[in-house]
C-alpha cells in the first residue's frame, strides 16, 4: 500500500481522511503544505508523522535555496514544523536529526547539504519500515494460536512507513499461520479504526469485526478478547503511554479481566526525557471534530465539546512493550533505562 512518496522535489500523501471509500492525494511543494498536511490530519501515526516532518525540512532547505535565504533559515521551519502536533514524540526526534544532519554539513555548499538532508529523510523512512517488521516478530511471539485480538485507532502501515507497529504485530501473527481473528474499535472522533484499520485488515484478508468504542468492555465480560495491542504516541521514562484517546479505559477494562495489555512502538517513541505521562503534553483538537458527523451536525449549540486526541495509559496497566529491540516487561523503569543506555 503506498500512502505517501517523495519525488521530483514533491511530497505526495494519500489523503488518511478520504479513506475508505476515496482515494485522493495532497500533494507538498512546500514545508508549509507539510506543516498543513500533519496538523489538519491530512497523514496520521506517530512515525509517519515523524517522516513527514523529515521531508518537510527538505522542502524547506530547497526554498532557502531558490530564494536566496540564509542557510541558518532552516531553524525556523524546523521549529515551525515541530509547532504542528505536540504530543508525537517522533515528531521532534525526526526533526533534531534533520537538524544534526545540517549542523555537520553547514560549511558544504547547499546542494550538498540539500542532499545529506534528503538522503537522511529516505533513510529515516526505509528505517521505520524495517523497525516495523521487527516489532512485528517480536510481539508474534506473545501471540497464541487462534487469537481473538482488540485494537484501538490506527498503528498500521498507514500510520507508519509501511507494515505499522501494532498491526505489525497482527500481520505477523497471520502471516505465520496462528489463524487470528481482529476486533477493531471504530475510535471516536475520527473513526480511524473503523476507516483505516479495518479497511488495512480487510485488504490483507486478515479477518476483522469492528465494533463501537464502547463496546470492548461487553466482549471481554464475554471471553471473546485473549489480548488488546495498540501504537503509541509517546511513553515516558517509568512506561505510562500516551495514544488515541480511548486507550486509558480500555486499558482500564482489560486489567479488570485479566487480559494482556501490550504497547506496540518503535524506541524513537519512548521519550527518554520525561519521568512519568504527567509531563506529555495532550493535544486538544477542534470542537467540530466531535460537533459534525459527515458534515452534518449532532451536537446542539448550547453545548460545550471536549476533544482530546490522547490519554495517558498508566505503567502499571501495560503487561508489555513491543519494541524492534526486543519486548520490554517490567518494572519498565529500570528495563527502559537500560535500553537507554545501550
Amino acid at each position: 500500500m503506498k500512502h505517501f512518496e517523495f519525488e521530483n522535489d514533491k511530497l505526495i500523501v494519500l489523503d488518511q481522511r478520504k479513506l475508505p471509500f476515496e482515494k485522493e492525494y495532497f500533494v507538498c511543494s512546500t514545508y508549509q503544505d507539510v506543516y498543513v498536511a500533519i496538523k489538519d490530519m491530512i497523514i496520521r501515526g506517530a512515525p509517519l508523522i515523524g517522516i513527514v516532518a523529515a521531508y518537510g525540512v527538505v522542502l524547506g532547505f530547497k526554498e532557502i535555496i531558490e530564494k536566496n535565504m540564509e542557510p541558518t533559515k532552516i531553524y525556523e521551519i524546523i521549529n515551525y514544523l515541530a509547532s504542528s502536533r505536540p504530543t508525537a514524540v517522533n515528531l521532534f526526534w525526526v526533526l533534531e536529526r534533520m537538524k544534526k544532519i545540517f549542523e555537520e554539513a553547514r560549511n558544504l555548499s547547499q546542494s550538498q547539504i540539500y542532499s545529506l538532508l534528503l538522503q537522511e529523510a529516505r533513510k529515516i523512512e526505509d528505517e521505520d519500515k524495517n523497525i516495523n517488521k521487527k516489532i512485528g516478530e517480536n510481539g508474534n511471539t506473545l501471540i497464541k494460536e487462534g487469537a481473538n485480538i482488540l485494537t484501538h485507532c490506527n498503528a498500521g502501515a498507514l500510520a507508519t512507513g509501511g507494515y505499522g507497529t501494532a498491526l505489525g504485530v497482527i500481520r505477523e501473527a497471520q502471516f505465520t499461520g496462528k489463524n487470528i481473528h481482529v476486533y477493531v474499535d471504530e475510535t471516536r472522533p475520527y473513526l480511524q479504526g473503523a476507516r483505516l484499520t479495518a479497511f488495512e485488515l480487510s485488504e490483507d484478508g486478515i479477518p476483522n469485526t469492528v465494533i463501537c468504542d464502547n463496546m470492548a468492555g461487553y466482549l471481554m465480560k464475554l471471553g471473546k478478547i485473549d489480548c488488546v495491542i495498540v501504537g503509541a504516541d509517546r511513553i515516558a521514562l517509568n512506561g505510562d503511554t500516551a495514544n488515541k484517546i480511548g486507550t486509558y479505559s480500555l486499558s482500564v477494562l482489560a486489567k479488570h479481566h485479566g487480559i494482556p495489555f501490550y504497547i506496540a512502538a518503535p524506541v524513537s517513541t519512548i521519550d527518554f526525557n520525561i519521568k512519568s505521562g504527567s509531563e506529555i503534553p495532550i493535544e486538544e483538537r477542534s470542537e467540530d471534530e466531535i460537533r459534525f458527523f459527515n458534515d452534518k451536525k449532532i451536537v446542539p449549540d448550547g453545548s460545550k465539546v471536549f476533544n482530546p486526541a490522547f490519554d495517558v495509559t498508566p505503567a502499571e496497566n501495560i503487561t508489555a512493550i513491543i519494541t524492534e529491540k526486543g519486548v520490554i516487561f517490567p518494572p519498565f523503569e529500570e528495563n527502559i533505562s537500560k535500553l537507554k543506555e545501550k
